[in-house]
């Protein structure tokens, strides 16, 4: 019977073949997935042979990522902050720039015990992480996405966290519409794929919800929508943070800068990119 070393070698030989970058890595978490054990375990168990039932599992596996398939929908889980979430098609597959954006809030000056509203939540991971951060600060969290979906993997997020639910609210709500109170911090990582760059996306990308990649016909058109609202529902002294694509830095930090908003500053992404917008309400 073949090795888990034999079959990872070739595993990642056939996967690279397909096209599929980090061959290796995909087929390690593909096999860890398996056994129920983290990666480190195949090279400690690297002679342990795999039964027919378990290459039988393991080439559906393979098939469904050589097919493009994201490897978060497959393992059904994805990490961030740390954390693990819930991940599958109701909602985008959190990138590594939205963990950057939750670092770079949870730096920021923020009043008191902070209510936190996270506009366009998809699964939760932003909010949630961002209570997982400033957890010392006692926050509480308001959720809310357009996608009842979407809202269903969030609060699968906050059973499996157990970070509430008591300071944990989720509403179904179009950006601000179902939304009344007022908070300290709003965060929002909006769509902001442009309709003319959905063609050019990645098999990988277009698992995602289109509800949760395109904003329109610049790819600005939502989150424009959001900054025209938002400064009435910031609290005195309150932060606004937000996630956008490549290029659209100046034009969103004019739009919001023409609605009110103040204290304006564009951030870096660590590939060095424009990616992220805040805002200080003023005290």
């Amino acid at each position: 019977m073949p090795t888990i070393l034999d079959t990872l070698k070739k595993g990642a030989i056939w996967l690279e073949k397909q096209g599929i970058d980090e061959a290796r890595l995909n087929m390690e978490h593909l096999i860890a997935h398996l056994l129920a054990c983290d990666r480190m375990q195949l090279y400690i168990d690297f002679d342990r042979p795999l039964t027919d039932a378990e290459l039988d599992e393991l080439r559906e596996l393979t098939k469904r990522r050589a097919g493009g398939e994201p490897l978060q929908h497959i393992l059904g889980t994805v990490e961030f902050c740390g954390l693990e979430f819930f991940c599958d098609n109701r909602a985008l597959i959190p990138r590594p720039e939205t963990e950057e954006l939750a670092a770079q809030v949870a730096q920021f000056t923020i009043p008191g015990k902070p209510d936190i509203l996270d506009v366009g939540c998809g699964s939760g991971v932003l909010g949630l992480s961002l209570l997982h951060l400033l957890a010392d600060r006692e926050p509480s969290l308001v959720l809310g996405d357009i996608s009842r979906d979407a809202l269903d993997l969030a609060s699968e997020n906050v059973d499996k966290l157990q970070l509430g639910p008591k300071n944990i609210q989720l509403i179904e709500t179009d950006l601000f519409s179902n939304v009344s109170d007022t908070f300290d911090l709003i965060v929002a990582n909006l769509p902001y794929v442009s309709n003319e760059q959905r063609s050019h996306l990645s098999p990988e990308v277009q698992w995602d919800p289109d509800t949760a990649l395109y904003g329109g016909e610049e790819g600005t058109e939502l989150i424009q929508r959001f900054l025209e609202e938002a400064p009435s529902r910031l609290n005195p002294g309150a932060v606004l943070a937000i996630e956008f694509g490549i290029g659209q830095g100046d034009t969103l930090k004019t739009f919001a800068d023409s609605r009110g908003l103040g204290n304006l500053e564009t951030l870096r992404d660590l590939s060095g990119v424009e990616r992220f917008l805040f805002a200080t309400q003023a005290a």
